[in-house]
């Protein structure tokens, strides 16, 4: 890493500690706040996670004006899906397990889907950001290990239970991994081998690496995509219900 790099980094503390303090003195604002996380990772991003690499090429364009130029790969089977596949719009999120506002916005999809029924759908992709949330990186591993056994289902039971436990900012002890796995029934001995082994790591470090691709600068980050993959729309942060319901009741009217 340069000087410059080295010189972004180090002012990223205080730049998060202005942005949130100015936000949050608006109670409409509130939902901003990760915008803060948002502006400090355009900073450090390249300097992070890809150096001087280029930016990769469009592949889509969105109706906000911001990232609206983003390289996402579509949905997939490989993609840890909930809600129906044939779904006319799929919410793909960028998300880290212990960012606060993730936490927020993972309830929030919860009720779009219940509110949507087969008409939108929701897919996970892990972006833990290590500079802010150290232990995310682990557990994103785990959420795969949780998914290597018990399939689609096991991974969204073993992701919502983090989120439950967890208080965010690094708080979920490394040692709650193995016991969420016992309490939805996972074999624990398997799920430590996994877990110790290491073997998702590089699909999580690729996951990043996409999540940076598709525009996300911080978490959570969501893309609006319909059945053919074409990007619809963004939402930037851990946005209101009301704000989401509006983007989609925009498309599906």
């Amino acid at each position: 890493m340069g000087e410059t790099e080295r010189e972004q980094t180090n002012l990223l503390p205080a730049l998060l500690d202005v942005i949130i303090t100015s936000l949050m003195e608006t109670e409409s604002n509130k939902f901003l706040v990760p915008l803060a996380i948002v502006v400090a990772g355009a900073l450090v991003s390249g300097a992070i996670y890809f150096g001087d690499s280029t930016p990769s090429t469009s592949s889509g364009r969105t109706t906000d004006n911001a990232n609206t130029d983003i390289d996402i790969a579509p949905v997939s089977n490989k993609d840890h899906i909930r809600g129906a596949s044939s779904a006319r719009f799929f919410v793909i999120e960028y998300s880290d397990t212990e960012c606060p506002f993730c936490k927020t916005f993972h309830g929030t999809m919860k009720e779009v889907l219940r509110t949507y029924g087969n008409d939108v759908a929701w897919v996970y992709r892990h972006f833990p950001i290590e500079q802010l949330h150290a232990k995310a990186i682990k557990e994103s591993e785990a959420t795969e290990c949780a998914a290597e056994q018990g399939g689609n289902q096991a991974f969204w039971t073993y992701t919502d239970k983090v989120f439950e436990r967890t208080n965010s900012n690094d708080s979920l002890p490394e040692s709650e991994l193995p016991k969420i796995a016992a309490d939805i029934g996972l074999n624990v001995g398997q799920f430590n081998s996994c877990l110790s082994s290491g073997k998702y790591a590089e699909a999580v470090k690729k996951s990043v690496e996409a999540a940076v691709k598709a525009g996300a600068r911080g978490t959570p980050y969501s893309v609006i995509v319909d059945q053919e993959g074409e990007v619809k729309n963004i939402i930037n942060g851990a946005e209101p219900l009301a704000n989401v319901k509006a983007k989609l009741d925009a498309l599906l009217k």
